[in-house]
C-alpha cells in the first residue's frame, strides 16, 4: 500500500509500505480521507519527539472498516468510522472520571501507533476496548467525515467554555482551527461571532462563513471593535486559537466580567510563557480555560454535528489531494492557502 512515513525533521515521504495485519481486538480500516493537521507539517519542519520514525503519519482520517478482528463486536465490514485519535489507557484517574483526552499514558494515533495517511490503518485492541472508534453515517462524504477529529477539539473548547445562546464570541485567529472553533461556537447557539486575524488572505478565507464581525489587529484596533460590538461590556468568551504569545496576553482585555478566556492553541515548548494583567482576572472573576485534544464523546458530538449539515465542511475541506501529493499540502499550509487539506489515494 502507498503510506505517508515520517523518518526524521525534513524527511517525510509516500512510500510504499506492507498492509498492516489485523489482529484479535482489532480493527483494519481501508482509508479513503485523511486531513493534514498542523501537528503533522510541525513535525515535518521541526520534529516531533512523540514521534519515533519511521512512522506512518495522520490521525485526522476516515474510512470502511475491511477486516474485524476476533473478540470485535458491535462493528461490521464496510462501516465507516473515525476516531477519537490519542488512545487512552482506561485505568488512571482521569479516565475514571471521564477525561480521557487527559490520560497520563496517552497513545495517540500516527504517533505512538501508526496513522491513518495510509491506503489502510489498523486500529489497536486498546483503542477499540476504550471506545475510541465511533461510526458514521453513510452519507457522510469521506472528506468531511475525516474532520470529525479537529472538529471534536473545538466540541471540547465549546463545552469548557460553556458557551450558551446568545453569547459574544471573539475567536483569535482565523486559521482552520479558529474558523472551525468559530463554526461550532455558532453551533452553541453563539449570538455573535467575531475573527480576528493579522494574515490578509487568512482573513479573506474568513469571508465565506459569514461571522458577524472579520478585524485585521494590524490595522483595526481590536479592543474597540469588541467594545462596540457588545456595547461596552467586552465578550462573553474568547478563544484563542493563534500560537502566539500577543493574543494570549490580549484575550483578558477583551472579555467581560465573569466572562470566559479558552487557549486553545498552545505556545512552542520552552517558549511559552506569558506577561498577564492578573488585576482583570481577579476583579472581573473571569474564568481561564485551556483545552486540549478530545475524548469519544465529543467526537460522536462532532460527528452529529457535520452530519446535521449545518457546519460548512465544503469550504473547511478547502483542497483535495493525493498522499504522493504531501510536500504540496505542507507547502499550501505554510503560505496559509489552504485551510485544510483532504489527502485520499483517490484523489
Amino acid at each position: 500500500m502507498k503510506a505517508v512515513v515520517y523518518h526524521g525533521p525534513g524527511d517525510v515521504r509516500c512510500q510504499r509500505a506492507p498492509v498492516p495485519p489485523c489482529g484479535d481486538g482489532e480493527l483494519r480500516v481501508k482509508v479513503d480521507a485523511c486531513a493534514v493537521c498542523g501537528s503533522d507539517w510541525k513535525a515535518f519542519k521541526a520534529g516531533n519527539p512523540r514521534m519515533k520514525p519511521p512512522i506512518t503519519i495522520g490521525h485526522e482520517f476516515t474510512g470502511l472498516i475491511e477486516t474485524v478482528g476476533g473478540s470485535v463486536s458491535g462493528f461490521a465490514v464496510g462501516q465507516r468510522v473515525v476516531m477519537a485519535t490519542s488512545v487512552a489507557c482506561g485505568r488512571c484517574l482521569f479516565c475514571r472520571r471521564g477525561w480521557k483526552n487527559l490520560c497520563i499514558d496517552l497513545r495517540p494515533m500516527g504517533f505512538y501507533y501508526p496513522g491513518g495517511m495510509a491506503e489502510y490503518v489498523t486500529i489497536p485492541a486498546r483503542a477499540v476496548r476504550q471506545g475510541h472508534v465511533v461510526k458514521v453515517p453513510a452519507e457522510v462524504p469521506p472528506a468531511h467525515a475525516a474532520l470529525a477529529e479537529p472538529v471534536s477539539c473545538c466540541v471540547n473548547a465549546a463545552e469548557n467554555c460553556a458557551i450558551a445562546a446568545g453569547d459574544v464570541v471573539a475567536v483569535l485567529g482565523a486559521g482552520p482551527m479558529g474558523i472551525l472553533n468559530a463554526c461550532v461556537a455558532r453551533e452553541y447557539g453563539a449570538g455573535k461571532i467575531i475573527v480576528s486575524e493579522p494574515n490578509p488572505v487568512r482573513l479573506r478565507q474568513a469571508e465565506v462563513f459569514g461571522f458577524d464581525r472579520l478585524v485585521n489587529p494590524a490595522t483595526d484596533n481590536l479592543p474597540e471593535v469588541v467594545q462596540q460590538e457588545t456595547g461596552g461590556y467586552g465578550a462573553d468568551v474568547v478563544i484563542v486559537a493563534a500560537p502566539a504569545a500577543q493574543p494570549q496576553e490580549q484575550a483578558i482585555a477583551l472579555t467581560r466580567k465573569r466572562g470566559t478566556v479558552c487557549l486553545f492553541a498552545s505556545l512552542p515548548a520552552g517558549n511559552s510563557m506569558l506577561h498577564v494583567d492578573s488585576r482583570p482576572i481577579h476583579y472581573n472573576e473571569l474564568r481561564v480555560v485551556g483545552c486540549s485534544d478530545s475524548t469519544s464523546a465529543h467526537v460522536e458530538q462532532a460527528v452529529r454535528l457535520i452530519a446535521g449539515n449545518s457546519l460548512p465542511m465544503a469550504a473547511v475541506a478547502s483542497h483535495m489531494l493525493a498522499f504522493d501529493d504531501i510536500h504540496r499540502a505542507f507547502a499550501l499550509m505554510e503560505s496559509g492557502e489552504a485551510l485544510r487539506v483532504i489527502l485520499s489515494e483517490g484523489a
